[in-house]
């Protein structure tokens, strides 16, 4: 078959570019000739005999929501004038003004908008922006979701979120991401190789540290109450305001910056859980990159992926904003982890939740729907 994928940067170090990379990957390997709509495509694709990259300039010197725009009329301009060659387009989101076969949905911009946490709510011309770019991007992904005859969902809450925004539920297939087991896997600690202190209780947060949406904040304020305790932060920390939160809520001492870090597998394995409860998330590779690692997992109602998270291995706060609830399942797992005998027994049972959420068992669900399997 001929497969046309539309993705803006196919590249393995983002979340729905590594989704879309797999895809491609696996494709290749069942013998199929792909088309790449995308400004960048990993270097694994570039030569490839069985790849035809179509570069569609996606540029952001504009902005975010202006480069889309413009990226997504050169893709639908390209389909309408080839796709008698094309068995089976893929896009993501609002991607392409075009009725393609397979859309999958790796953000709801219409649900973020109704979240307390967007930026929209603060002040400044950021703020305008923000709200601006949601707005127009909601409304063209509800467009491309009724012009796609299949909707891959990347978890269950975004399938739900997919349906109060009036899209068709038979259209909607839940396929959610996978993991590469392989990498992420329980194994011995190199807390000295993260520059982190040993015989301590660790928490790990991973993600943005320049936006309240991933929730740091409320980690930082749960802390406070949490006695010995610390917490490694990985996400890049320019423009970050906690380092001077942590400093002020007096537990700079326990509280790690390190920055962006790109061995999450090995930073994983060297604490002993993850505290992830966004605000907003519609699938949450790290949730079930820590779950692989074996890492018993704090998560919130508001994350995707949160599903995967039982209470024999984890908590899952109903509300992100309340410290309480937070501070009460720091206070739990943190003294869960302390036993040897109990922490092998949830890092066992965190694994096995996603032993069958291989990379290439999503590619192959993706592929099945393209029916190209």
């Amino acid at each position: 078959m001929n497969l046309a994928f539309v993705q803006h940067r196919l590249r393995k170090n983002d979340g729905q570019g590594r989704v879309n990379c797999e895809i491609v990957k696996r494709a290749i390997h069942r013998g199929h000739n792909v088309v790449l709509l995308s400004d960048y495509i990993d270097q694994d694709f570039q030569g490839h005999p069985q790849v035809t990259w179509v570069r569609i300039p996606c540029p952001n010197h504009y902005s975010n929501l202006v480069g889309g725009l413009i990226s997504s009329s050169l893709a639908t301009r390209w389909l309408g004038n080839n796709a008698k060659s094309i068995d089976c387009v893929i896009s993501n989101g609002c991607a392409v003004d075009y009725p393609v076969d397979i859309c999958a949905s790796h953000f709801v911009h219409s649900a973020w908008l109704q979240s307390n946490a967007h930026p929209r709510h603060e002040r400044g011309a950021n703020a305008v922006y923000q709200g601006l770019y949601t707005l127009v991007n909601s409304r063209r992904e509800l467009s491309a979701y009724k012009r796609a005859r299949t909707i891959a969902a990347v978890s269950q809450k975004v399938k739900l979120e997919l349906i109060d925004a009036g899209v068709d539920a038979a259209k909607i297939q839940v396929v959610v991401n996978g993991v590469d087991l392989n990498e992420f896997h329980p194994g011995e600690p190199a807390r000295e190789h993260f520059n982190l202190p040993s015989n301590v209780p660790m928490g790990l947060f991973v993600g943005d540290l320049k936006t309240r949406r991933k929730n740091a904040d409320n980690v930082l304020r749960a802390l406070t109450q949490v006695p010995d305790a610390h917490i490694c932060f990985a996400g890049a920390l320019e423009g970050s305001p906690f380092p001077a939160m942590a400093s002020d809520l007096g537990i700079a001492n326990r509280t790690h910056f390190i920055g962006f870090v790109k061995n999450t597998a090995d930073l994983m394995r060297s604490v002993d859980c993850l505290i992830f409860p966004s605000r907003y998330e519609a699938g949450t590779l790290v949730v079930l990159e820590a779950l692989a690692s074996g890492l018993p997992v704090i998560t919130a109602s508001t994350a995707g992926n949160c599903d995967f998270v039982k209470p024999e291995f984890g908590a899952v706060i109903e509300d992100p904003n309340s410290t309480e609830e937070l501070r009460s399942s720091m206070m739990d797992l943190f003294g869960r982890c302390t036993s040897p005998i109990q922490r092998a027994s949830m890092a066992g049972a965190a694994r096995r939740a996603v032993q069958n959420n291989s990379w290439e068992a999503m590619a192959d669900r993706y592929l099945k729907l393209a029916g190209a399997a």
